[in-house]
């Protein structure tokens, strides 16, 4: 094939002693340009400013601290098991107190029995998240949560088949061995975010506010879906509805073998968590705010009751869950405060100034007037948007006071003493609104709240000294 030349190659010539340098033309390229000055560069119209870039859709939902805690391999799938598990916490009372008190006709002996399963579990619980830290989640939690299982089963068939009353005690003490699986989902998120920066700080901080959240909603909706089974099916259907939740959650969750922390083996070596004078003052918060929610529980019932409208008085408390919930999922898209222990008195003392609210609410109206609870509806789920940060601020503080052998026993601990606060507020509440009026109840949890911030402020020196990283 013949070469055949660009036109704007050269042509080169020699004439006598002279190489002369001429441009090519071709006809096929069109004519060639005529010799002159060299003219003047057109004028160029002006462009329109570029526009600003958009930011790729991945680093738009990187943005989101969500998407990013939830982008770490294996966090949903060990999230949703966690959830499965977690939600019958917030059935098996409520469906032990309907189910033994349908069959039984006695409210007094189903609060004996689901008070005795709370002492129990007081005491086995430290001792379950020990051998988790010491052997492992999964090896466990499994175990734990199977045993836990077969003891709701135990205390269905003594219902069904009216076995003496003591078998129901021992029955529903057994289920103390259920795993605190928000405490091992904690654990999970600061094994995952260990490392001392403030990218992983945030990160923890948005994780704890999750789960918060959760222990919300799961609270806010175990108690209706555990009614509803219990009337609409049969009165045994929301302790085995429970049951099956709590195993099948418990084995998802186990499953996810690669967000699990390690096993520390024997954990003699670290100093138990109840040695730590900051940790102790810590559970002393944690005791007083349950009895705020236990008291809480207890006055609003009576008090919806005392205005004849009993129904309602769960979807007043779900108002509060609501708003706690909502707030939590709000504080993890914020900044982690540099002074934890700080911000635990400020959020207590938040606390304590909208828990007068529903005393206001509830005080409002004549005594028996129906028209004052959707105001204290209101204040409720005003009230309750100070819970979340509150809660979020404390564990927190348990994660970083507790020594990193003993997480789980420790955020057990923390656990352990809200339900401890929740059974003494109950108590309580259930003398006050007995003895005065229900409405007057409510300055309960308010005194609560107050003896919450005595033991937060006096414990801010402690807590002062562990600050965390920058924001």
């Amino acid at each position: 094939m013949p070469y055949s030349p660009a036109p704007d190659t050269p042509l080169l010539a020699v004439t006598g002693d002279s190489l002369v340098l001429a441009r090519r033309y071709d006809a096929r390229f069109g004519p060639a340009p005529e010799p002159g000055p060299p003219s003047a560069p057109e004028p160029t119209e002006p462009s329109e400013p570029p526009k600003a870039a958009r930011p790729p859709r991945t680093a738009r939902r990187r943005a989101n601290p969500y998407a990013r805690l939830f982008a770490i391999p294996g966090a949903r799938a060990f999230t949703a098991g966690n959830l499965l598990a977690r939600l019958p916490m917030g059935m098996f009372s409520v469906s032990a107190v309907i189910m033994i008190a349908g069959s039984r006709g006695s409210y007094a002996l189903a609060g004996a029995v689901t008070a005795t399963g709370l002492a129990a579990t007081a005491l086995v619980a430290p001792r379950t998240a020990r051998l988790v830290d010491r052997y492992g989640q999964a090896r466990i939690a499994v175990p734990a949560a199977a045993i836990a299982a077969l003891a709701s089963l135990a205390l269905v068939l003594c219902v069904r088949y009216e076995a003496p009353d003591w078998t129901l005690f021992a029955a529903y003490a057994a289920t103390a061995t259920t795993p605190n699986t928000g405490g091992m989902s904690r654990a999970r998120w600061a094994h995952l975010h260990r490392e001392a920066t403030p990218e992983n700080a945030a990160a923890l901080h948005t994780a704890n506010s999750f789960e918060q959240a959760a222990d919300e909603l799961c609270f806010m909706l175990g108690p209706v879906l555990a009614a509803f089974l219990c009337t609409a099916v049969f009165p045994e259907a929301g302790t085995l509805t429970g049951a099956v939740l709590l195993l099948t959650g418990v084995l998802v969750f186990a499953a996810q073998r690669s967000t699990e922390p390690p096993a520390t083996g024997r954990t003699d070596a670290a100093r138990a968590p109840l040695h730590s004078p900051a940790l102790a003052a810590l559970l002393a918060v944690f005791l007083a705010t349950g009895a705020v929610f236990g008291a809480t529980e207890v006055v609003t019932l009576a008090f919806a009751d005392d205005r004849g409208h009993q129904a309602w008085a769960g979807a007043v408390l779900a108002l509060q869950a609501a708003g706690s919930c909502a707030a939590g999922l709000l504080l993890g898209t914020l900044r982690p405060a540099r002074r934890v222990g700080r911000r635990l008195v400020l959020c207590v003392a938040a606390m304590s100034a909208l828990l007068a609210l529903p005393l206001l609410a509830a005080t409002a109206g004549a005594p028996g007037s129906a028209g004052t609870l959707p105001l204290l509806a209101c204040a409720l789920l005003i009230a309750g948007a100070a819970t979340a940060p509150t809660m979020v601020t404390g564990m927190t503080l348990v994660q970083r006071l507790t020594p990193a052998g003993r997480l789980n026993e420790g955020m057990t601990l923390a656990v352990t003493a809200l339900l401890a606060g929740i059974a003494a507020g109950a108590a309580a509440g259930g003398w006050t609104v007995e003895h005065t009026d229900p409405a007057r109840g409510y300055g309960l949890p308010l005194c609560a709240t107050l003896l919450a911030l005595l033991c937060a402020a006096a414990g801010a020196r402690r807590f002062g000294h562990d600050e965390g990283p920058a924001a």
